[in-house]
């Protein structure tokens, strides 16, 4: 995904707590530099800014960072002779989309007893249909070929 010019991410959304590869063809890269680093961080303080030094590629310099929580990312690169591209003195930023918990049910958190029993009942057949699937590929075929044999009361 091509989020502005000359920056793109491996992946369609930035969710907070994954991983994500950037790949930084700017003007850095177009004034040939030989080293690039991404300085970044998150939400509108820069919290846990940190500096990663890119990997130069065919595909431009490349880097793999986690995303940490926070509502932005916020980055801007810097080569070896000190110059930046920091989009003109705005620095890039992109929002983080939030991690959709709605499966897991925390320790401390109650449960909403309607959610657990349509989880329970669409877990009891699922149950059932296996069970009938199961018979029906195991006993069809002894019927069928009059191989199956009741067992007879004896009074």
């Amino acid at each position: 995904m091509e989020l502005t010019k000359n920056i793109f991410f491996n992946t369609d959304k930035l969710v907070e707590n994954s991983k994500v590869k950037i790949s930084y063809l700017g003007k850095l890269y177009q004034e040939n530099s030989d080293e690039i680093s991404i300085h970044y961080g998150f939400g509108l303080n820069w919290d846990n800014v940190n500096d990663i030094k890119m990997e130069k590629t065919d595909l431009g310099f490349q880097a793999e960072i986690e995303l940490l929580e926070g509502d932005t990312f916020n980055f801007c690169f810097r080569n070896g002779n000190d110059n930046w591209d920091n989009n003109d003195g705005q620095n890039y930023v992109f929002p983080l989309e939030k991690v959709k918990n709605e499966l897991v049910v925390l320790e401390d958190e109650p449960v909403a007893l309607g959610s657990a029993r349509k989880l329970r009942r669409s877990y009891l057949w699922s149950k059932k249909i296996r069970l009938a699937v199961y018979k029906i590929i195991t006993y069809l075929p002894k019927l069928i070929s009059g191989n199956y044999k009741r067992k007879l009361k004896e009074d």
